[in-house]
């Protein structure tokens, strides 16, 4: 089984933010493409508009660490997202796609039926932190294809730094970012 190919809009997206993302770019690039990649192959039948949608929000989602220079990088990712979509006439797109964002990092199900991007974009965030462990019924050779194409080029390890510094100074809080 081949991975996907890339959504050329997410890449197109990212790479404006390239100079911000500096050194952790690739691997940034690649988790947003693993990210995106399992959030369809989770969709029964995904739209053009829903992979755009998920390539939008692939964008953004986590980009409040590098936009915003913060751990608590939920709110500024979803404003990102917000000024993108008014900025491209996609208005209507800006609900789901922060809750998309807003979500990503949220324990337990998310449960509007309105939105079924938004529970698999969480599930395919989950499927990526976890090296595809944990994978809600996605193959293990998709999985395993997905993440040979986008190596993870030192993300987890960029994760566990940023949480590290976190836990220094809050040992016993929560990062700002997960949700019940």
């Amino acid at each position: 089984m081949t991975a996907p190919e890339p959504l050329a809009l997410l890449d197109e997206l990212l790479r404006i933010w390239q100079p911000q993302i500096g050194d952790a770019y690739t691997a940034y690039r690649n988790h947003c493409q693993r990210m995106a990649a399992f959030t369809l192959a989770l969709m029964p039948s995904p739209t053009d508009d829903d992979r755009k949608k998920v390539a939008i929000a692939a964008c953004f989602h986590d980009l409040g660490i590098w936009s915003d220079g913060t751990i608590d990088y939920l709110p500024p990712s979803s404003r990102r997202a917000r000024d993108y979509l008014q900025a491209n006439g996609l208005d209507a797109w800006i609900v789901e796609i922060e809750l998309m964002i807003d979500e990503h990092h949220k324990l337990r199900t998310f449960k509007d039926a309105t939105y079924p991007l938004v529970e698999a974009f969480r599930k395919a965030d989950l499927v990526d932190l976890s090296f595809g462990a944990i994978a809600f019924g996605l193959p293990s050779a998709q999985v395993k294809a997905i993440r040979t194409a986008l190596p993870n080029s030192g993300f987890h390890k960029f994760l566990m730094g940023l949480a590290g510094r976190w836990f220094r100074q809050h040992p016993l809080s929560p990062p700002p970012f997960l949700k019940w």
